[in-house]
């Protein structure tokens, strides 16, 4: 990888660097001043390409960037940060976004925990909430897009306790023609935040879940002091996810029954969207109420196409029934 970019350096003869406020596998994030608006402050995340690959898979990671830079500079929510600008310079591909002041939950948490504390369920409650708008927005937008690294560290709370979501690196764009999910900006989450199905690369069938289990795990560690165990660790050990509420009995049933919820190993098994959850964190509906509405649903749509299903099923049948009659 290249080394980051040092302080004065000016991008795009418009974006001065002041410091390096972040640093990952696949390049940095800048706080710079932008020249043409004297006084405003953005945060530039830069992406650098893999060293490993093809000119061919190189122009190809470009052009993916630009498509989902310019989705992102469409989104316009007050928990998310507004990307302004995306360009190309010297091999890199950057995002500028706004910068956002304050503390990001992991901060926050530590800080609670060396003072011999947790986060208070009613103030993660909040979080949470805020959280979820933007993950309703973003999730109901057209594409639907992906956050994909939700943890206590890309979340960050103003001084006016406004939460916003930041680091856009690993958004992806959902594709409504087959569900699947193209990644724009390879990566793959933090581990002990990322669903088991993430873990699958080019392979992986993430959706809204996914960014449902991520927050999920935040909220636990929040409320416990500590993150969940990781999804592949539980993939060995089944039973070692304990309920929030047996660790901290602070934490009310209602909340530690969504949280268990929304980190069930199997997507199909967690809330099914973040209104869902939002019901679930605020007791208003149950795992158990909730599967039960879609079971009955489900058997009432069975039995009213009952004709069809039967004829599917004859079907199916006397397909197999043909194919093992050739191969006699």
């Amino acid at each position: 990888m290249l080394p980051p970019l040092s302080p004065g350096t000016i991008l795009r003869n418009r974006y001065t660097i002041t410091e390096i406020v972040g640093q990952g596998g696949m390049g940095s994030v800048y706080k710079t001043m932008d020249k043409r608006l004297p006084g405003r402050l953005c945060a530039i995340k830069e992406v650098q390409p893999d060293p490993n690959a093809s000119a061919e898979m190189i122009a190809q990671a470009q052009a993916q960037f630009l498509q989902e830079a310019s989705i992102l500079a469409q989104l316009d929510h007050p928990n998310l940060p507004k990307v302004s600008d995306f360009f190309a310079d010297n091999g890199r591909d950057y995002l500028v976004m706004d910068y956002i002041p304050g503390s990001d939950l992991k901060e926050l948490l530590q800080e609670a925990i060396e003072d011999s504390r947790v986060i208070e369920e009613k103030v993660a409650l909040d979080w949470a909430m805020q959280i979820l708008n933007a993950l309703t927005y973003l999730h109901n937008h057209n594409p639907p897009v992906l956050h994909r690294d939700l943890k206590p560290a890309n979340i960050k709370l103003t001084p006016d306790n406004r939460i916003k979501l930041v680091d856009f690196g690993l958004a992806k764009l959902l594709v409504a023609d087959d569900m699947r999910t193209i990644t724009i900006i390879q990566g793959q989450g933090t581990a002990l935040y990322t669903p088991l199905e993430q873990y699958a690369g080019e392979f992986d069938r993430t959706d809204a879940r996914s960014d449902i289990y991520a927050l999920g795990a935040t909220l636990f560690t929040l409320l416990t002091g500590s993150p969940p165990p990781s999804a592949k660790e539980r993939f060995l050990n089944p039973n070692a996810l304990r309920p929030p509420a047996e660790i901290n009995p602070e934490v009310s049933k209602a909340v530690s029954d969504a949280i268990v919820w929304s980190l069930e190993m199997h997507p199909i098994k967690r809330p099914d969207s973040a209104i869902t959850f939002r019901q679930a964190l605020k007791g208003q509906i149950s795992r158990q109420s909730f599967d039960d509405e879609n079971s009955s649903g489900f058997a009432k749509a069975l039995y009213e196409n009952r004709i069809s299903a039967i004829s599917v099923l004859a079907l199916f049948v006397i397909a197999i029934l043909i194919t093992i009659m050739r191969t006699i």
